[in-house]
């Protein structure tokens, strides 16, 4: 699990930056519409649609050979997109921003088709009763790297950002994505358990999308997604539109999501396999309520646009959403059955994702058709960020009710989870730092 953990770590250095805020901010720099930096917010996402055809493949494969061919043609591309930037003198900023949706393309596909047999490779490997473990471990470390790829990208780019900067960033995540590689090839293979692909029986994915604990983990975590979906993209277009920061640091403030998912490590990591997903989720989900209610009140200008707020809420927004994908993870693995794995996982991965794909792109067209105009109610300022916010905000609230629905044996209740933060947690503290008498 060490060489899966430093996998994690090094492949977030790298596709930080080619998925994440730098690329944002290339995209911007050429130009790029609310809609197209949806498009690009939702490429990854949407091509792993591909895992469902890619699923029948597995099984004769191997997981690990699977991954490692998909992750290490992904890395070529990311070479590649580097050349774009130093294009500038002689294509112009349409035809570069044309390429780089391209090259986009072929990241993600290569992506979208060899992650099918990553969640159980992992759920083989991992045993039951210490997955939570594990999956707060890697948030850990895929957060700490996150966010020192991010301060690295902010350093390098600083307030105006040339061309050949951006292509030193992009060089940097190409090199981290081969180094991630070395350590892929050291994880142990894990024998597929099942040879579903082989039968000329069809694959019953009706009947799969009928088992009632799968289906209710399917309708939460698309609601999820279609809530998350352009959460970060649009804080970084909302900050580059709304405020006077320089480009370095609208990247130093995302990188504070980071933090906030690295505490997920000590904030529910330890508590997670003892009190189960479904008391997190909705925890996390009150908690996001509160957080979309902030940014509404900032964008709307009820509150003032001060670098204080902004990082809370950004620490805040990477904290939830580390514990909401931890406890969907940590779900599906404990209700998927052995039999149909490799097809459960597919279903889920291509529910979530292509869910988070297509998000982005609503929620940039929603901005895109209000426009610039702003209309007044009070002292409320109705504009194409207030009302994205306040959007977002109704999306959180189908989540949470839907998150209530779900079934998650030996589960305790969101009051034994309450009850462990604020009263039991802190009694625990206060008891080893109280003076031995």
């Amino acid at each position: 699990m060490n060489h899966a953990f430093s996998f994690a770590a090094f492949n977030a250095l790298s596709f930080q930056i080619v998925l994440g805020s730098p690329m944002v901010l290339y995209a911007k720099s050429l130009d790029a519409s609310a809609t197209v930096l949806g498009i690009i917010a939702g490429m990854m996402p949407l091509l792993v649609i591909f895992q469902i055809p890619a699923a029948n493949y597995v099984d004769r494969i191997g997981y690990k050979k699977f991954v490692y061919a998909g992750w290490g043609i992904r890395v070529a591309f990311i070479f590649v997109i580097a050349l774009v930037p130093i294009t500038a003198g002689f294509l112009n900023a349409t035809t570069r921003l044309a390429l780089i949706l391209l090259l986009l393309f072929a990241f993600n596909l290569s992506r979208g088709i060899s992650s099918c047999a990553w969640l159980p490779w992992m759920t083989t490997l991992v045993p039951a009763e210490v997955r939570g473990k594990y999956l707060a471990r890697e948030a850990g470390f895929v957060n700490l790297a996150s966010f020192t790829t991010v301060m690295l990208a902010a350093l390098c780019l600083g307030k105006q950002p040339a061309a050949s900067q951006f292509a030193i960033t992009f060089v940097f995540s190409a090199l981290m994505g081969a180094v991630s590689l070395s350590f892929l090839k050291r994880i142990p293979d894990a024998p597929v358990q099942e040879h579903i692909s082989v039968s000329k029986t069809p694959v019953p994915y009706r009947e799969m999308t009928r088992f009632a604990p799968f289906r209710k983990l399917l309708w939460e975590v698309a609601a999820w997604a279609v809530a998350y979906g352009g959460m970060t993209t649009f804080t970084v277009a909302f900050l580059k539109a709304e405020s006077a920061m320089a480009e370095g640091t609208i990247l130093m403030v995302s990188a504070f999501a980071f933090l906030g998912g690295f505490g997920s490590l000590w904030f529910l990591g330890p508590r997670i396999d003892r009190l189960g997903s479904k008391p997190v989720l909705v925890f996390s989900f009150g908690a996001w309520l509160v957080i979309l209610a902030g940014w509404a009140a900032v964008a709307g200008g009820w509150l003032p646009l001060r670098m204080s707020l902004i990082l809370m809420l950004q620490f805040c927004m990477g904290l939830a959403a580390a514990l909401v994908n931890m406890a969907n993870t940590r779900l599906a693995m404990a209700i998927i059955p052995p039999m149909g794995r490799n097809h459960f996982f597919a279903i889920y991965s291509v529910v979530l994702n292509v869910t988070l794909g297509l998000a982005p792109i609503f929620w940039g067209l929603l901005i895109d058709a209000v426009g610039a105009g702003e209309w007044h109610s009070g002292a409320f300022r109705w504009n194409r960020f207030s009302i994205f916010f306040a959007a977002v905000w109704l999306a959180f609230v189908v989540s949470l009710l839907l998150s209530r629905r779900l079934e998650e044996p030996a589960a305790a209740s969101t009051e034994a989870l309450l009850k462990e933060l604020l009263i039991q947690s802190p009694q625990r503290v206060l008891i080893k730092l109280w003076p031995r008498v």
